[in-house]
């Protein structure tokens, strides 16, 4: 597996912080644990849950809503159990 090119790294990070602070420190953990170490498949998932709005994203995470896309299915359940 090669490693996820740094520019791009950025531009997820910087995709990672978002309005509501919940959501901003739930990324912001999962990408200092595992953010090296994602595949292009998850970066993939974690681009799709980024397009959502910030409302719809922390109803996800917080399991209180199922994202309508299951391909993110695995990456959410990383979010959700760190």
């Amino acid at each position: 597996m090669e490693p996820i090119a740094p520019d791009r790294m950025k531009r997820i990070a910087w995709r990672c912080r978002r309005g509501m602070l919940e959501n901003d420190l739930v990324l912001s953990r999962f990408l200092a644990r595992r953010g090296s170490a994602l595949t292009e498949d998850e970066i993939g998932m974690l681009d799709a849950l980024l397009d959502l709005p910030d409302n719809e994203l922390w109803d996800i995470i917080a399991g209180r809503q199922e994202p309508a896309n299951a391909a993110v299915a695995p990456l959410v359940a990383q979010l959700r159990n760190p």
